[in-house]
């Protein structure tokens, strides 16, 4: 019995690996959440990033919530998914970018 759990586990984790990459591609290329402009994550100011977000968002077609909601929740997304991965120089400039947002749709 304990054989079989292994072997179901193992089974399982390198599908979930193959899986997980694709998985938030996906999302982001398929969401019904924003058009991205491209490369848009990979500037360095923080109210560039922010205005192309809510660009973004104020066109879209496909979004299911406001355009503030919508821009944020891709922004934290992006953040989320990078996880460890990202560097610190980064995490604080779409931290920023959070902030500019937030000024951007006068919520903040």
């Amino acid at each position: 019995m304990a054989g079989t759990a292994n072997r179901k586990s193992g089974r399982r984790k390198s599908g979930r690996r193959t899986s997980s990459r694709r998985w938030s591609q996906r999302v982001t290329r398929e969401s019904d959440a924003l058009d991205l402009e491209r490369g848009v994550f990979s500037g360095r100011d923080p109210k560039r990033i922010a205005a192309s977000l809510k660009r973004s968002a104020e066109r879209s077609l496909r979004r299911k919530s406001s355009p503030y909601r919508s821009a944020l929740s891709m922004l934290t997304f992006y953040i989320n998914r990078a996880g460890k991965n990202l560097p610190d120089a980064r995490r604080k400039t779409l931290r920023q970018a959070k902030t500019e947002l937030r000024k951007q749709f006068g919520r903040g």
